[in-house]
């Protein structure tokens, strides 16, 4: 039987790519943003599209873009009439531009492929989730992004180094990012405690580290009817209210109230802490997990907290993959600018993964498109026929029994 084979396409494979984006839509934001004021030369359109092309190909430099962009103007030309940039003119839009543009261009993206494609979202959801539970489940953490202390005096925060940090909360039914903030590195995660869950809705469930714990904070949670999962802190004062039964890998399951005046002017309520034997790289150790939920069973808790490390595998998949470690400029527009067309390309192959049936992984998908940038392939039917191919046909030949005169054969 004949194997199915990627068909011709008109476009190329970055053309394709960049068309999901829906026409108008970065005007209308750059008009909003007013960053379309004195770009005679160099659309906003063909700057968002220059730093798309910098994170599929993990171009190092200012010159490693504008150079292959001007070897491929033309094809580069249909892509919506965009034009190659030169040297100065990328760096100077990447300095003085407005970078909120390109973070509204990510959230308006985002909400219109989950308007139009329902089921985009939920079929990318965390493999370890737990199942249990219907209301939307976040992730809130942050990851450091490494910078060049020298050149880069806004990101200090150490002595010698500097570093940009981005601040997340991840939708773990849907495996995307639901609200982020890039900032200096110099800040501590629970000052962006409460920007990160300002839209969350009754009912829903907060799961962050304890770098994230404040109790004036987790106070507002509580009222606003969000449950949440944290570990707590060691030096925790608390006094036992009252003892549940415990079970399997649950050591200990309380109610508590805090001890110390101003904790408890905080958050004047009972808490309930729950004491774990949790398996961690082939190790149990004891986890101690405390929440604003009584009617959880403990070992859903445990579950819930586990399912966190999602975030982690974000991370892991955006810096491993993207391009966030050579920046095509110091400033902190440049770095926010380039910081946001990484996760709006990886938005653009999650959805097209998505909508192609791939069924590798994500590294895997952005090696593969990055070696067909200006190939003329049918970018659906090239993932959807990946690895279908089977194998030549081959003779297979049984050799001749070796005959020997009194011996039988």
């Amino acid at each position: 039987m004949k194997q199915p084979k990627p068909t011709k396409h008109s476009n190329v494979v970055f053309n394709q790519l960049c068309k999901l984006i829906p026409v108008g839509m970065v005007r209308n934001l750059a008009s909003e943003y007013g960053v379309d004021k004195k770009c005679r030369t160099f659309s906003v359109w063909s700057h968002v599209v220059s730093l798309l092309y910098a994170q599929l190909t993990h171009s190092i430099g200012l010159n490693d873009v504008c150079d292959a962009l001007r070897h491929h103007s033309a094809k580069l030309f249909a892509i919506r009439g965009a034009t190659p940039p030169s040297r100065n003119g990328l760096s100077n839009a990447n300095k003085t531009r407005d970078a909120d543009m390109m973070e509204a261009l990510f959230w308006k993206m985002l909400t219109h492929l989950q308007h139009q494609f329902p089921q985009f979202g939920p079929a990318g959801s965390y493999s370890k989730l737990p199942r249990r539970f219907k209301k939307a489940i976040y992730s809130i953490d942050s990851s450091t992004i490494t910078l060049v202390a020298n050149c880069m005096d806004w990101a200090k925060h150490r002595r010698r180094k500097a570093a940009a940090k981005l601040h997340l909360r991840l939708n773990l039914q849907t495996f995307l990012p639901s609200f982020a903030v890039i900032e200096e590195g110099s800040h501590h995660d629970s000052s962006r405690m409460m920007a990160l869950c300002a839209g969350l809705q009754a009912g829903e469930i907060a799961v962050f580290d304890k770098a994230y714990v404040h109790f004036k904070h987790l106070f507002s949670l509580t009222e606003m009817g969000v449950f949440w999962v944290t570990r707590a802190k060691d030096n925790m004062c608390y006094h036992v209210c009252k003892k549940r039964q415990v079970s399997g890998s649950i050591v200990r399951d309380d109610e508590i109230t805090l001890k110390t005046k101003s904790s408890k002017e905080h958050y004047p309520q009972r808490m309930r802490r729950v004491v774990a034997r949790v398996e961690v790289n082939g190790k149990f150790v004891e986890m101690v997990f405390i929440t604003n939920n009584m009617d959880w069973a403990a070992s859903s808790i445990c579950d819930l907290y586990q399912s966190r490390w999602a975030i982690e595998v974000f991370f892991k998949q955006i810096k491993q993959t993207l391009q966030i470690c050579d920046f095509l400029g110091h400033s902190k527009q440049a770095i926010r600018w380039q910081l946001w067309s990484a996760l709006l390309l990886y938005l653009l192959l999650r959805f097209q993964a998505w909508s192609s049936d791939w069924p590798h992984s994500f590294a895997r998908l952005f090696t593969m498109i990055r070696g067909l940038v200006w190939d003329r392939f049918d970018l659906s039917d090239t993932l959807r026929f990946y690895g279908t191919a089977g194998d030549r046909w081959r003779m297979c030949i049984q050799p001749q029994t070796a005959y020997l005169p009194g011996f039988a054969p």
